[in-house]
């Protein structure tokens, strides 16, 4: 019986709640009171989804991180990459240039290696025999000359530096033209001038290049500026040192030089003789008739006498 009237009661007060808005303001007074019940209830979700939503942030943070990270140190490899590829490009334009202002035919190489012998100014380049090269054959760089070929084997080649203590180079002064031989110390930024008179025609910053005598090194091509001289009334010699004009501890690409072996005597004929065949051949296209010999006048003949 009881069941019965809160059943009718509660169907009373759903229908006048429906159809009347007498039961507004309690329904409101009853939901501010229970809004803190419903909030207690939901903390314990509240705080779990913050919980994982913080762990789930500081990883995904922390993988993004190292992801940033090793693109960081890839792009900072990349850039030394680059920074190294821009030297070696500036290099190899500076080694074009030069070939270009050579006269003589070139070839290009690459320094592969270093003699360990602290004692000794050589180094290893990658071309050889194979590749036309011969003993005695002068190796420059951008800036000048740096030595010779002593040894050579099929695919590589050895070169004895200027600066080696049993190198010498005949030199002359740019600016007067003052013979001397340059030898080397074994300090690859210095060398010696033998023999130079105290009396001599020559200062500080001079530039010496090669004067050509003994065959062996072609005439002008840079070889050191001078960096000291000293007078000593008492001797008979100066002291002159100079500074190989060649980066010789630094440069990696260098270029082979095939010098041309005949005398200038023998350059000159082969000149002329070049320079006749091609006027021959330009007179031949041109079509130009060749002048024929103006042949004798015939005897006239005399009329006999009369009898």
């Amino acid at each position: 019986m009881r069941l019965l009237v809160f059943a009718v009661l509660s169907v009373a007060l759903m229908v006048v709640d429906a159809r009347f808005a007498l039961l507004q303001p309690l329904r409101a007074q009853l939901g501010l009171i229970a809004e803190p019940v419903y909030w207690v209830g939901r903390l314990p979700v509240r705080l779990w989804e913050g919980a994982t939503q913080g762990l789930s942030s500081r990883s995904e943070l922390a993988a993004e991180n190292e992801k940033l990270k090793a693109e960081q140190l890839m792009m900072q490899r990349r850039l030394q990459k680059l920074a190294a590829l821009t030297e070696q490009n500036v290099r190899l334009r500076e080694l074009l240039n030069s070939a270009a202002l050579v006269d003589d035919e070139v070839l290009a190489t690459e320094l592969i290696g270093i003699d360990p012998n602290p004692f000794t100014q050589r180094i290893l380049i990658d071309k050889g025999g194979k590749d036309g090269v011969v003993l005695g054959q002068p190796v420059l760089d951008a800036r000048g000359l740096m030595g010779q070929v002593v040894e050579v084997m099929p695919y590589s080649s050895r070169v004895l530096l200027l600066t080696d203590t049993t190198h010498s180079i005949p030199i002359q002064v740019n600016r007067n033209g003052l013979r001397a031989i340059a030898s080397g110390t074994g300090n690859p930024e210095r060398l010696e001038l033998r023999h130079v008179a105290d009396t001599a025609d020559i200062k500080e910053g001079d530039l010496l290049v090669s004067s050509g005598l003994g065959q062996r090194f072609p005439a002008g091509y840079p070889v050191a500026t001078v960096t000291e001289v000293i007078h000593d009334s008492g001797q008979p010699f100066a002291i002159v040192r100079a500074m190989p004009t060649a980066s010789l501890n630094r440069s990696r690409y260098m270029l082979l030089v095939f010098t041309d072996p005949r005398t200038p005597e023998q350059r000159a004929s082969d000149s002329a003789e070049a320079q006749e065949a091609l006027d021959r051949e330009i007179l031949q296209q041109a079509g130009t008739p060749a002048v024929a010999p103006t042949p004798a006048p015939a005897p006239t003949p005399q009329p006999e006498a009369a009898h």
